[in-house]
């Protein structure tokens, strides 16, 4: 099975001035880039609009994924709304207590979506995650828009890393077998391994964060997405640039 991730759109509205970045077109590029390698599924893992949650930006995208043809899941960041998302997209079912999080089965092996919205996971959700994890007993991929481990980038660590990350962790090191996470926030490409969680932090389609400097600082303006492999045991994936 292949699944494509792609983040941090932050998409704002139709001549918005997004520090010169066309972030609209940027999308268009990753759809039209994401189409050609044919995925069974997609992911966007958080931080569609550029701000704040928007319906207008939520309608314009939907139409742009709508018109692919590939199914699709959305999660959401900071700069979203997830009651909003779950109207525009249609998936009012999936929400809980105005928190967007779910389970899904591809080709019968569980998926696990969190929402972070807020910069953390809420105590609901964390003994939701509980319950879904004892259910399960075997290897797992979640997406989550926060990475549940410091990904080492000085600036996001200190200032803008999920805030009860240790409660997360503490869930996932229970399980006894790997949890492969997918995420984004961080505006960079990064893996970071700790016990049985491996997080892979996937680049922006807006710009990337420099690894170093403890204040912000753009690295560079290149997008890109994940692709991942998920066939008879073995997982793989590679981030494509654009």
């Amino acid at each position: 099975m292949r699944i494509v991730q792609i983040t941090d759109l932050h998409v704002g509205q139709e001549g918005e001035n997004t520090y010169g970045v066309d972030v609209r077109e940027n999308f268009l590029k990753v759809l039209d880039a994401v189409q050609e390698i044919n995925p069974q599924h997609l992911v966007l893992s958080g931080d569609l609009c550029y701000r704040h949650g928007d319906p207008e930006i939520y309608r314009w995208m939907r139409q742009q994924l709508d018109d692919k043809g590939i199914p699709y899941d959305i999660i959401s960041g900071n700069h979203d709304d997830p009651v909003m998302m779950a109207v525009v997209f249609e998936r009012q079912a999936l929400l809980k207590n105005s928190e967007l999080y779910f389970l899904h089965y591809w080709e019968g092996r569980p998926v696990i979506f969190l929402d972070t919205t807020v910069g953390v996971v809420s105590e609901t959700q964390l003994s939701w995650l509980k319950v879904q994890l004892n259910a399960h007993q075997q290897e797992i991929m979640l997406f989550m828009h926060h990475p549940p481990l410091l990904g080492g980038v000085p600036f996001m660590d200190s200032k803008h890393s999920l805030r009860n990350s240790e409660a997360v962790q503490q869930i996932l090191f229970e399980h006894p077998y790997n949890i492969n996470i997918f995420t984004g926030h961080y505006h960079v490409e990064k893996v970071i391994r700790k016990r049985n969680v491996l997080v892979h932090i996937t680049p922006s389609c807006f710009f990337q964060i420099g690894q170093q400097s403890k204040e912000f600082e753009v690295d560079h303006y290149r997008i890109g997405f994940r692709a991942i492999e998920w066939n008879n045991g073995v997982m793989m994936n590679t981030v494509h640039y654009l």
